[in-house]
């Protein structure tokens, strides 16, 4: 079986996880998680970083840190992974969905304007895939309205927008570190912000409300979204191979690319301006019909692969009205290949040559 995805682990993980074993340092107190915090906001150009539990609950934090909740919308687009929505839902705010741009897969900002409204406390950009949105339009149209822009790049490590990595645009961005991310910390996220106060106030809702100044002292309903220092651990040494990660990934991208020019087929590629991090190689055929046949040619012979997401409002929980053609028709077609960064050349060709296989 070629997996759609596993770890990479090269570097000083074990070394790592064993000296917080060694130490007896394997919660959310540790040297590893101060020095992860501040290798990532380094590596992607921020000040303010803070580790926490997963990439979900990094959403969830970062919305109520801004003070986002019962009447509030929130606009999102409905093709994104289910985590961007529920998030929104937990606060008590309202998502409001909108379609993406066929050229990227990414939000469309002139149907952001179309559903601005007097409840409108935020947009949320996602980065799906690693492919940056378009950054400039969002910015403008947030700063007009002077409401909040929140980076979901739970799927962005790695990409840039005209030379500024994802996540440093916003007022508040995620990142996660599941198993099967560019980098990984088995389960984590972080989540960065430009404003200090606003990462404080993030901080100390994920440490249950703790007073800073009186010991064991809470003073408001609070979580504990913190990451382990063992989780810390490996995701410094991710971090310190990630370089090296992202040149695989986009090696493996570009093999994909080569090989199946020419079906009828669209690989998702790098844009004018952006840098494609790359954390999934994927594909839509051009006929909706074709995905599943191939998809279940590729299991017969041994090769794993993902649907792309089912847009957010046609799920039972927050279903809406509406019509999101290219959202629907992008979500129709879409096929997450293997991306792992171990992939082999010789893995990628058997890929493609049984993709090319079903077409001829």
């Amino acid at each position: 079986m070629i997996p759609v995805y596993q770890p990479y682990f090269s570097g000083r993980e074990k070394e790592y996880v064993n000296q917080c074993l060694d130490s007896t340092w394997i919660s959310s107190k540790g040297e590893f998680i101060n020095r992860f915090e501040r290798g990532f906001a380094d590596f992607i150009g921020v000040e303010h970083a803070t580790t926490v539990s997963n990439g979900t609950v990094a959403i969830h934090l970062a919305l109520e840190a801004l003070g986002i909740g019962p009447g509030d919308e929130v606009i999102v687009p409905t093709l994104t992974y289910i985590a961007s929505v529920n998030t929104i839902l937990q606060t008590g705010a309202t998502p409001v969905f909108v379609d993406s741009l066929e050229s990227t897969w990414q939000i469309d900002p002139e149907d952001v304007k179309r559903k601005i409204s007097p409840k409108t406390k935020a947009v949320m950009a996602v980065h799906l895939y690693g492919l940056p949105c378009d950054m400039d339009p969002l910015v403008a149209i947030c700063k007009e309205h002077q409401i909040f822009l929140v980076e979901d790049c739970a799927e962005a490590f790695g990409s840039s927008y005209k030379g500024q990595h994802a996540g440093t645009f916003g007022d508040i961005a995620t990142f996660s570190f599941f198993g099967n991310k560019t980098i990984t910390t088995g389960e984590g996220g972080m989540v960065v912000a430009k404003n200090k106060d606003i990462l404080e106030k993030a901080y100390y809702l994920k440490n249950q409300g703790v007073s800073p100044t009186r010991e064991y002292w809470h003073d408001r309903v609070a979580y504990n979204y913190r990451m382990t220092n063992i989780c810390a651990a490996i995701g410094l040494a991710q971090l310190e191979n990630a370089p090296e990660i992202l040149e695989k990934k986009r090696c493996i991208a570009e093999w994909y690319r080569q090989d199946l020019e020419g079906l009828p087929l669209k690989t998702h590629d790098e844009q004018p301006d952006t840098v494609h991090s790359f954390w999934m190689c994927s594909i839509a055929v051009d006929d909706a019909e074709n995905r599943s046949d191939l998809r279940s040619k590729l299991k017969n012979e041994g090769i794993e692969t993902r649907p792309l997401f089912f847009p957010a409002h046609t799920m039972p929980h927050c279903a809406a009205d509406g019509h999101y053609p290219i959202a629907e028709s992008i979500g129709a077609r879409g096929i997450n290949l293997p991306s792992y960064p171990g992939l082999k050349r010789e893995d990628v060709s058997l890929v493609t040559k049984s993709i090319r296989g079903f077409f001829d």
